[in-house]
């Protein structure tokens, strides 16, 4: 791997910035890369709502005929594949040239989804009103500072009674060297600390390409962080599960299953998670 790291002090509004225009930067490369073509497959879902619809219908029901707010959307992919389960989906991010993307891909699918330009932080206020499910999946909290302010929004987002969902990397498997795949050697903290991680790298996971913006900033966020945060906005935890397989390759080599997900094999499938999975209701 080529990107450079370090841990740096650094104000949260200059990392939100140079975190949207890396993102920004992304939009054209994952255009290319992300598949969406399949789309065109009315019965086509991505395949990280594919394995997510199932665990969240179990606790907030069939989605059909339900409001739904997709936090950090990207492209919409994901907000397509919950619409074509039957939700009306609104879709958050940050970065204005992901919402005219992911606007365009919802116009080809036919899909009952529309997506506002926001801040997380600024989310309850850019929807206008609560809706029946949260849900935010895969790559989304690494890039916030302030997850007691996330937590906020998600409570203001839901009805009474309302559910939200959570998937993402593990925080422990975040902790391991990924230039070292053939052990697992612990490199990166796992315990938030005053300094955010910096990282200098001009590609994409998506596929070759390479973005302008190549400085980014992320947090590390232990289980007790992410679930005290959902706890002390008003949430109650309903289900938590870590999971053996990731839709990203955190490690070189990983081979896939038949879900098209990475695994990893031998000790280390028995012993290191790879994903985090949470629902919480807002009591009614």
């Amino acid at each position: 791997m080529t990107e450079e790291f370090r841990y740096e002090e650094v104000d949260p509004e200059a990392a939100y910035a140079a975190n949207r225009a890396n993102w920004d930067d992304r939009v054209p490369l994952h255009l290319e890369h992300y598949g969406l073509a399949a789309f065109e497959d009315p019965a086509h879902l991505s395949t990280v709502v594919a394995q997510d619809a199932p665990v969240l219908e179990r606790f907030a029901g069939p989605l059909t005929g339900q409001s739904l707010v997709h936090l950090q959307c990207h492209i919409g992919t994901d907000s397509v594949s919950l619409a074509r389960r039957g939700a009306s989906v609104i879709g958050v991010d940050f970065s204005a040239r992901a919402v005219a993307a992911a606007t365009e891909l919802a116009r080809a699918a036919g899909a009952d989804a529309r997506f506002v330009q926001a801040s997380v932080y600024d989310a309850a206020a850019a929807v206008g009103g609560q809706v029946d499910v949260v849900y935010t999946s895969i790559g989304t909290i690494g890039w916030l500072d302030d997850l007691e302010a996330w937590a906020r929004e998600i409570h203001a987002l839901l009805r009474p009674g309302g559910v939200f969902y959570f998937r993402d990397s593990h925080p422990f498997a975040l902790t391991f060297d990924p230039d070292q795949p053939e052990r697992l050697t612990p490199r990166f903290r796992y315990f938030r600390g005053p300094e955010a991680e910096r990282w200098d790298d001009s590609t994409t996971y998506a596929g070759p390409g390479e973005v302008n913006h190549s400085v980014t900033y992320e947090w590390s966020h232990p289980i007790s962080e992410t679930v005290n945060a959902l706890i002390g906005a008003g949430l109650r935890l309903e289900f938590m599960d870590e999971g053996r397989s990731i839709p990203w390759e955190i490690f070189p080599g990983m081979p896939r299953d038949a879900a098209g997900d990475y695994v990893l094999e031998g000790d280390a499938a028995a012993s290191l998670p790879l994903t985090l999975t949470l629902v919480a209701r807002r009591p009614e």
